[in-house]
């Protein structure tokens, strides 16, 4: 049985509430991701990605100082580190989530993506349902 503790992405990059757009973008660029953790102390509190940049952000115009608080999601699915592997594909087709944060009694341990899935051998079959999924609906979460 794999975990997501076993896939997750343990190292991740975060921002605060009240850091601006400017700062995530520019981060997104340093670290080639798309969707970056708002938290505070480690607390999940949101995600902001590269879509919520764009349709939050540039297309109502609002300046590149603009807080993340903003223009985040705060909805957010979560996991927790031993969720096996398929539940978590499910989950994320279900709800069309391409990147899924993993906590802890409220605290970022980890994020799996659709590319931790495709990446492991034993879960390709999970991350193709979970990709097709997501693919087909035309809504788009985090």
């Amino acid at each position: 049985m794999t975990t997501l503790k076993d896939i997750m992405t343990e190292t991740v990059d975060t921002c605060s509430p009240v850091d601006n757009v400017y700062e995530a973008a520019v981060k997104m660029k340093e670290q080639n991701v798309g969707a970056i953790p708002i938290c505070q102390e480690r607390q999940l509190l949101g995600m902001i990605t590269d879509r919520d940049i764009v349709v939050r952000g540039v297309a109502e115009k609002r300046p590149n100082s603009s807080s993340l608080e903003e223009l985040m999601s705060d909805h957010l699915f979560t996991a927790t580190p031993d969720m096996e592997v398929g539940e978590a594909a499910k989950l994320m087709a279900e709800n069309q989530i391409r990147r899924l944060p993993v906590v802890e009694g409220n605290q970022l341990v980890g994020i799996v993506s659709l590319g931790d899935l495709a990446i492991h051998t034993s879960t390709e079959h999970n991350a193709a349902i979970a990709l097709t999924e997501i693919s087909e609906r035309p809504e788009y979460h985090h």
